[in-house]
Order: structure tokens, then sequence, then C-alpha cells
């Protein structure tokens, strides 16, 4: 399986550390001394998840090498949808004519993009489909309270759009060489850890010590079972990319796994948490950077609880 294209979407506004000085009594150095965040990118009313997609969607259409007509798998993956009913993946096919195409939406909070791309990866297997776009928001700021202390300050917004293929178009693209997941609502506090309760429009989280301590041993571990069943080792990883919730998780996580820093690929200082975006979106930001050859993991932890991981070779 291949990555044919990459889009993605940021919004341009960013809410910096002083303004929960003024708004929860929160410090600049309390927040980055915890997390690492300094700003998070902050969608207007008018930048929904569906204006954001679909502009991540038209960022990408310029290097995708086929019509995207001809695309019959359609996902869309969040945990903050505008609609449960009409989803984007749908308002997706409806605004590119993606007329002959299967159209559904997954969540599995801060690894819904990994779950996505384990799921076309079936579909391609099974030959349901050959051609599958991924689109993935968060807009966190529709749920989150500025005034709540414990995570009010950790939420980004974002999007992204990546076009995969079952065959290769270019020897440019990347190879998805392996995708795995797995739910661990069996562990920790996971079922009441992070909460998003749509009644009440409240995304919480509660009992963050617990997520910081399965993040770092799921993350870690989710790295080197996919290398090692892949016979690779860490050290052969040109670059790392965590799941953006906290930079302590990732100093954690790089440590354990003895990844040097200048292997590591990061947004979160200046965007925050964008969820199950995150990772992806930091991909889509350094896309070209990467050479032919690049072994690059993607790890993700996310509320519920559940992992992934994603290993991606470069040519």
């Amino acid at each position: 399986m291949y990555i044919n294209a990459v889009g993605y979407y940021i919004p341009t506004k960013r809410i910096n550390n002083e303004y929960f000085t003024q708004t929860n009594g929160l410090t600049d150095e309390w927040i980055r001394q915890r997390t690492g965040i300094r700003s998070r990118a902050r969608a207007s009313e008018k930048e929904t998840s569906e204006f954001m997609c679909f502009t991540a969607v038209k960022h990408a259409l310029p290097r995708l090498p086929y019509p995207i007509e001809d695309v019959d798998l359609v996902v869309f993956a969040s945990y903050t949808p505008t609609d449960t009913v009409v989803t984007t993946g749908h308002i997706i096919q409806r605004v590119y004519n993606i007329n002959l195409a299967k159209v559904f939406y997954v969540s599995s909070a801060c690894s819904s993009s990994i779950n996505a791309i384990e799921i076309i990866q079936s579909f391609f297997i099974s030959g349901k489909a050959s051609k599958a776009l991924l689109v993935c928001a968060e807009k966190n700021s529709s749920y989150s309270d500025d005034s709540d202390k414990i995570s009010g300050h950790l939420w980004g917004d974002g999007a992204v759009a990546y076009f995969f293929s079952k065959d290769r178009f270019s020897n440019e693209e990347i190879q998805v060489l392996d995708v795995t997941s797995q739910g661990l609502g069996h562990i920790g506090m996971g079922t009441q850890a992070i909460t998003l309760n749509l009644k009440r429009g409240k995304l919480q989280m509660p009992i963050g010590r617990d997520v910081f301590l399965q993040a770092c041993k799921y993350m870690a571990k989710s790295v080197e079972e996919i290398t090692s069943k892949n016979r690779y080792d860490i050290s052969d990883l040109a670059y790392f990319i965590g799941h953006q919730a906290n930079s302590r998780i990732l100093e954690n996580v790089i440590k354990q796994l003895n990844i040097p820093e200048n292997k590591t690929m990061s947004n979160i200082q200046e965007l925050g948490n964008t969820g199950s975006a995150s990772t992806l979106l930091v991909l889509a930001q350094h896309y070209e950077q990467l050479k032919t050859g690049d072994l690059v993991c993607i790890s993700v932890f996310g509320g519920g609880y559940s992992c992934g991981a994603c290993l991606l070779k470069k040519g």
C-alpha cells in the first residue's frame, strides 16, 4: 500500500499561553514545563471540520497521480465530528464528486487515523477497494473548556488528507510497510481518564497521570513491536513521530527507545494537541524532507484507551 499524495490545513490563529494566565491562572512557565506547548492552533467558527478537510484535500490534489473520481473508499477519522449522521466523509464525497466510493466514519480517540489506515489496508487486501482517501480532522476547540485547569490548555485544531493506493504509481511514493492498532479499554483508568460527553459538550481529561503513564508505556511498546516484526532495529529509523499530546511523553518514549532527538519530528510546541490528526499532520508538514530509503515510525495513544503504530518507507 502506498501514499500517493498528502495535504493539510492548519488554522492561522494561535492562542498563546498568556491567554490561559488570564483565563484560568496557569502561567506560561507552568504550561511549558508540563506540556512543552507554547501556543495552539485555534479554528474560527467558519473553519469547521468540513472546511478544514475540504481545504486539506484541495492542497493534496496537485500531486495526485489519478483523478480524484477514481477513489473508491473514503474514510473520515475524528473524535470531534460536527455531525455523526451527515459525516465529513460524505460531504467530501459530494463536493469532489467521488460518486463510486464507500464512505464511513471511524473513531478511536487519538488513535483514529491509525485505525483508519489499518481499515484501508484491509479493504485493499480483500479487493474491495484500490484507491482510498483518508480525511482526518479535530476541532477540539468546539468541545474543550479553556477554564479547565487540567486539560483546557492542551487542545489544538487541524486537518489532513491522505490518498492511498494498493499499487505504486511512482518510485517517490511512501510505502506503508505495516500498520497495527489495539484497543486498551481494559487497562488502567482507560474508560474514565479522557472523556467527551456530547450532551454536555465537554472534552475533559480528569485522570491525566494515568494517561501519561500508559501512553509512555504503550507508545514505546508499539514501536518496538512493529519494527521487530518487520525485521528492523530501532536504530534503522530515520524519524520517529509520536502522538503530539505532551512533549514530556515524547521525551520519555524516545529515551526508552534510545532514539536521538534529531530523529524526531514534532509540532506540539506551536499547534498543541491536534488529536488523531497530529502524527499525520507532522508527517505532512515534513513530507518533502524525507529522502529515498528513509524509514519512519508513527506511534499513537488514544483515550478509551487505544494505541497503534505505522511503519513507512520512502521510495
